[in-house]
């Protein structure tokens, strides 16, 4: 016969106390509230300050006041449009700027000496702030959806490639060998072996890229642009309009926890596997 104490249940064939399910439900929903508790608080403490007059309200203006310039441009389509046009480029600087950095890195990867070649040239541009080049995409591209999608891919890249490489040496070599014993094409070898073991680190630097892809989009919006959340950012600067600026950032950042929230949810579903491993 079972007894339980709480949260746990024992046996009388085992003195071994094992922990209900509940709790692990409880916890589980604790933690994916935690998020709600640490915005409230940041909200809370908005007010606070604006409310006591702390800061004036041209630097930092009241909650109210950003949540009714929010409400406005949504109704008026303005943030809607500005919002497209960022995230199209962004979603092309990504899905581009992985294709690259992945096709890039797994060929370094294998062809040791194309890293000593090309890694020179890549480290020296890619230690170059994107800033400080995006001007001559501008004018290299034009003033449209090019040069910022180009600005994104090239802030990708970089890190995708870097993963692939990391993820495509860490194989084990005894797993290659197995490989080539059973007489395994390539094509075999990367869908049956590379692909699933460095599913992990490519998962990691997309999720990394699809921050950065945002980053890069509104640094060319930045620098020569007649739409986009990044010139929303600059025009709202133009004028004063600290709200407008609010309104802007605050859905950049929506636009960046989304995608990275989505990539995270496919990581669960590809590494579903591992996650049923370690609880075994």
């Amino acid at each position: 016969m079972q007894k339980t104490f709480g949260n746990f249940r024992t046996s009388p064939l085992s003195r071994t106390v094992v922990p209900l399910s509940g709790g692990n439900n409880y916890r589980k929903w604790f933690r994916r509230f935690l998020p709600l508790v640490s915005f409230t608080v940041i909200l809370v403490l908005w007010q606070a300050v604006t409310s006591f007059g702390l800061i004036e309200s041209f630097l930092i203006p009241a909650p109210a006041d950003v949540l009714e310039t929010f409400v406005k441009v949504i109704n008026d389509g303005t943030l809607l449009s500005h919002a497209q046009t960022t995230l199209y480029e962004t979603l092309m600087g990504l899905t581009f700027g992985t294709l690259i950095g992945v096709t890039l890195g797994y060929l370094i990867a294998r062809i040791p000496v194309l890293e000593a070649i090309l890694s020179p040239v890549i480290v020296t541009f890619q230690s170059t702030p994107v800033v400080a080049y995006a001007p001559l995409l501008v004018l290299w591209f034009g003033t449209g959806t090019q040069s910022k999608v180009v600005t994104s891919i090239l802030i990708v890249f970089f890190p995708m490639m870097m993963n692939t490489i990391v993820g495509i040496r860490g194989v084990p070599s005894d797993l290659h060998d197995l490989m080539r014993v059973n007489n395994a094409s390539w094509r075999q070898t990367f869908l049956k072996l590379e692909l699933p073991a460095a599913m992990p680190v490519l998962l990691t630097g997309l999720k990394t890229g699809a921050t950065l892809a945002v980053i890069g989009a509104v640094v060319g919006e930045f620098v020569a642009a007649r739409s986009g959340l990044g010139y929303m950012v600059k025009l709202a600067t133009n004028q004063y309009n600290t709200p407008m600026m609010f309104v802007a950032v605050i859905a950049l950042a929506i636009m960046a926890g989304g995608l990275y929230g989505i990539i995270t949810l496919i990581e669960h579903r590809l590494l579903a596997w591992q996650h049923r491993g370690k609880h075994q």
